[in-house]
């Protein structure tokens, strides 16, 4: 049995974990940074990265005490070094640099991309490679073919903005508040979904990618018309991601030929009417539907703890001069998406 710390600080969480190669979570620390993002109605990047200088080194300890283990008994330690936002990665990154040096452990630098796309196998043991996964957090939206620890194939991705990213500028279009995902989700259960006329950008194109920028600026404008209640728009916004979604990912799984399972990771895969949808996709096409918890969905330092006990047992480690990265594409050599920009 192997014993990770993993560490998180890829953008607004700060986040310490001691998790077990047999799946057992001895210890998780996080803190949010909420508060000193709300006056700003988003994440900025200055003041995140000094929240993590503050707040890692404490959290650490905090982890390590609540396991009742010293560093010493740590067999490796993992830290997100991209991608995210580069101070808060590297915050991290040279945390974990510094405890490897100074232990003696083997440093393992995660993709926190990787991490959203092992966490499903943290809480349910079954989940067996290959799967087909969905991956959709604030900053990527990508559908990937998951053949094994560190063997993706990208199948689809956006062209432009991510679906939390989305969800994230809706809320702050109709004020509904920081963070912008569960908000948006809150309203829209008083809102009705079939009220606005929204796009549902690329629902129906023989291209396999997605899109939401078009969607948010229809959101700004049915905003600014004063017609609708901001339930109504939120719900209706919320039903037009769900509609691209299940579009995309269905044009996956008919390629997904092989795969054990439809898997949904990332921040977006915690809200509740996004997982039925994709519960249901799944169902109707013979395929067995893995979600995480909703905790484990968001960013967390267990995913990053969970991807490096994986990599460790297939001797996966890296040197101490392993660089922070703000874009690290989890299949480097795929074809690039027409019309995209360089996060794609």
């Amino acid at each position: 049995m192997a014993l990770i710390l993993g560490l998180e600080s890829s953008c607004d969480e700060t986040a310490a974990a001691l998790v077990t190669s047999t799946r057992d979570i001895l210890a998780h620390k996080l803190a949010g940074q909420e508060a000193a993002h709300r006056p700003f109605g988003g994440v900025v990047p200055e003041i995140a990265a000094r929240a993590h200088v503050e707040m890692l080194a404490p959290l650490v300890e905090a982890a390590l005490a609540e396991a009742e283990v010293d560093l010493s008994e740590v067999d490796a330690i993992a830290a997100t070094a991209g991608p995210g936002l580069i101070g808060g990665v590297m915050v991290g990154l040279v945390t974990a640099k510094a405890l490897a040096l100074a232990s003696g452990k083997p440093l393992i630098a995660v993709n926190h991309l990787e991490g959203h796309a092992l966490s499903p196998r943290l809480a349910d043991p079954d989940l067996a490679f290959p799967y087909l996964l969905l991956l959709v957090s604030g900053g990527h939206c990508q559908l990937l073919f998951v053949r094994g620890v560190g063997n993706y194939a990208r199948l689809a991705t956006t062209i432009d903005d991510a679906a939390g990213e989305a969800f994230d500028k809706t809320a702050k279009l109709l004020g509904l508040g920081f963070p912008g995902g569960p908000a948006v989700e809150r309203a829209a259960k008083s809102g009705d979904s079939d009220m606005v006329p929204l796009p549902r950008p690329l629902v129906g194109s023989p291209e396999p990618h997605f899109s939401f920028a078009g969607l948010k600026s229809a959101v700004m404008r049915a905003r600014d018309e004063n017609r609708w209640r901001p339930a109504d728009i939120a719900a209706s916004f919320q039903q037009a991601v769900i509609d691209c979604l299940i579009d995309r990912s269905r044009r996956a799984i008919a390629r997904a030929e092989g795969a054990t399972a439809f898997v949904v990771a990332g921040g977006v895969a915690a809200n509740q009417s996004v997982r039925a949808a994709l519960a249901e996709l799944a169902e109707a096409n013979g395929l067995r539907f893995v979600a995480p918890p909703q905790w484990l969905c968001t960013d967390n330092a267990a995913m990053i703890a969970w991807a490096g006990a994986e990599r460790f047992a297939a001797g996966l480690t890296d040197p101490l001069d392993t660089p922070a990265r703000a874009r690290w594409p989890l299949d480097p050599d795929a074809e690039h998406a027409r019309g995209a920009g360089v996060k794609a």
